[in-house]
């Protein structure tokens, strides 16, 4: 069910929410979180589209908020704000809450979303582009357990890396580093069954890439070794090579869902290692909303007390 509101307020969208949930049947309960995402209109479908299919995982209300720009000076000193409420079978397994705001409203989106949040439920924000420098002190982020970037929107996702470095705040984490999730799994595995000490190590990767970047400085801190930051062609982290007394150890992916694994003195092995799609990414995210002390680590290059 699709309910569309113009020049609303945050009091309609809510009695709208609740008549759409009586017409189709559906009870609120059973949401477990607020997901807000904060985007532009060419990003909206696919970032709403990745909200609904995690949600199917952890049902959620999403709050869009799309920021219009107006034409001219009049618009764009005049407030409005339009809903398109979607629940049942148009919002996955939660409920979806488009807003679209002009004018000066869309300086103080937080005071639109605010009344929108489910009671006593964590919030997640999530920007799928244009984040701000410092996601904690914006005011929609200042709401959230949980605040999610993605390094992979920026055009230098280098020098923004830096940036969230030094801003960084618990509750901070990219989808550049969740995209490392099976990476680092394979690694760790990797390293149990080889049992030898790191002595060198390098990450291939396109250049600039954001997660070959945090994969070299976690590894860096967790091993204590220079980590070589080697250019290949790419698509995204294409190998990472460990080096030991007793040999190399190296996970391939050059391309598509396969790697090979090679340990000392073993025959090569191959294993999955898909490329993942961005649902997946946020369905992970919304695991666990507590601080994500590794991406803390891997950001500064260093495990945070040796920073303090």
């Amino acid at each position: 069910m699709k309910i569309d509101l113009t020049d609303t307020t945050a009091s309609k969208i809510n009695k709208a929410l609740v008549r759409g949930r009586r017409a189709i049947g559906t009870p609120a309960v059973g949401m477990v979180l607020t997901m807000v995402i904060v985007t532009d209109e060419e990003n909206a479908y696919d970032s709403i589209k990745a909200a609904e299919d995690a949600s199917r995982e952890h049902p959620s209300r999403t709050l869009v908020v799309i920021k219009r720009h107006a034409r001219t000076l009049r618009d764009r000193t005049h407030s409005r704000l339009d809903a398109e409420v979607r629940v049942g079978s148009e919002a996955g397994t939660g409920e979806t809450v488009v807003l679209r705001t002009y004018g000066e409203v869309s300086d103080h989106a937080e005071s639109v979303v605010l009344p929108l949040l489910l009671p006593d439920a964590p919030v997640v924000v999530w920007w799928p582009v244009d984040a701000p420098e410092t996601p904690s002190k914006d005011p929609l982020g200042a709401l959230a357990q949980r605040r999610i970037t993605d390094l992979y929107a920026v055009e230098r996702p280098l020098e923004v890396l830096g940036t969230r470095a030094r801003n960084y705040a618990p509750g901070d984490t990219d989808l550049a580093w969740t995209r490392l999730t099976l990476w680092r799994s394979m690694l760790a595995a990797a390293l149990d069954q080889a049992r030898a000490k790191v002595t060198s190590a390098a990450v291939e990767a396109e250049a600039d890439n954001p997660s070959a970047e945090l994969l070299a400085r976690w590894l860096q801190a967790r091993l204590d070794v220079t980590v070589d930051r080697v250019h290949s062609a790419g698509p995204f982290v294409t190998a990472v090579r460990l080096g030991t007394a007793n040999g190399e150890i190296v996970v391939d992916r050059p391309e598509g869902p396969l790697a090979t694994l090679t340990l000392p003195g073993q025959p090569p092995r191959t294993l999955a290692l898909k490329v993942r799609p961005t649902s997946e990414l946020i369905a992970e995210e919304l695991r666990r909303l507590d601080a994500d002390e590794m991406y803390a680590i891997a950001l500064q290059g260093a495990a945070p007390e040796e920073n303090a």
